[in-house]
C-alpha cells in the first residue's frame, strides 16, 4: 500500500462516523447518537493532522481535463446567489493577532504573487471536478499582517449568511492554499464565491469558504458552519 494510499483509507474509515452519517442530512443523531458522531469526527480531526505534510502538493492536471462549467456545482447557504451591492468598495479585512491589520481591496490582491493551478475539486458528497484556480498565496497575505506567535488557527467569514470556517495556520500557510479571485482563466462570478473565496486543493469543499469579507487570526480553534453540525473540523484529503 502506497503513503497516499493508506493516508486515504485511513482518512476514508475515520471520516465515515460522522460526515457520512447525519450531518451532510442536516441531522446530528440525536442526544444519543451525536456524542459518538462527534467522538468519530474527532478522531478524524487527529488522524488528518498527523497525515498533513506542509511540503506535500496536490496533484495538477492539464487544462483540458478541466469539467465543463455545468458539471461544477454551485453551491451556497443563502436562499440565493450572494452577491455584493457595491464591489468597489469591498474590502478583506484581516486582523485579530496580527501586528499590521489591514483592508485589502481586489486589486491589492490581484498585485501580490500569484499562483495559479488546475486541481481536482473533492466534495464530501462524493463528486469531484477539476478547475483551474488563480489567486495570491494565503501565505503572502499573512507576510504582510505579521501575525504574533500566538496566532495557531484562523477564522475566515463569509457574507454568505455568516458561513465561517476554521483552519490550523500550519494548512492555511500550505503553499497550495490561495485567496482565489479568478476561475477557469476569468475573473470569480458570484456562483463560484465572487470577489474572493479560499481555495486549497488539499481540503473538502466545504473548508473553502467562499465570499470572504473577513480573515482572523486566533489562539483558539474556531468553529464552523457545517463543523460545528458534526463535519471534520480538519477536512483534509
Amino acid at each position: 500500500m502506497t503513503e497516499l494510499d493508506r493516508r486515504r483509507f485511513l482518512l476514508g474509515a475515520a471520516a465515515a462516523g460522522a460526515s457520512a452519517l447525519g450531518a451532510a442530512c442536516g441531522w446530528d443523531g440525536g442526544r444519543t447518537l451525536r456524542p459518538r458522531l462527534m467522538a468519530w469526527s474527532n478522531v478524524n480531526d487527529w488522524v488528518s493532522a498527523r497525515l498533513f505534510s506542509g511540503t506535500r502538493l496536490a496533484r495538477e492536471y492539464a487544462v483540458s481535463r478541466r469539467t465543463a462549467d455545468r458539471d461544477f456545482p454551485a453551491y451556497y447557504v443563502s436562499e440565493s446567489v450572494p452577491t455584493l451591492l457595491d464591489p468597489p468598495s469591498w474590502r478583506l479585512q484581516v486582523g485579530g493577532l496580527v501586528r499590521r491589520p489591514a483592508a485589502l481591496p481586489l486589486e491589492r490582491l490581484m498585485s501580490m504573487p500569484r499562483v495559479t493551478y488546475t486541481v481536482k475539486h473533492h466534495c464530501v458528497e462524493g463528486w469531484t471536478a477539476i478547475a483551474t484556480w488563480a489567486g495570491v498565496p494565503f501565505r503572502a497575505v499573512a507576510d504582510l499582517v505579521e501575525p504574533l506567535p500566538a496566532a495557531r488557527f484562523v477564522r475566515f467569514r463569509s457574507f454568505d449568511a455568516g458561513y465561517s470556517n476554521g483552519w490550523d495556520l500550519p494548512s492555511a500557510m500550505h503553499p497550495q492554499t490561495i485567496l482565489a479571485y479568478a476561475y477557469n482563466d476569468r475573473p470569480l462570478m458570484p456562483d463560484h464565491g465572487a470577489p474572493v473565496r479560499l481555495y486549497s486543493p488539499a481540503k473538502l469543499g466545504y473548508k473553502n469558504t467562499k465570499y470572504l469579507m473577513q480573515v482572523d487570526f486566533t489562539d483558539t480553534r474556531p468553529g464552523g458552519y457545517w463543523e460545528d453540525q458534526g463535519y471534520p473540523w480538519f477536512g483534509g484529503l
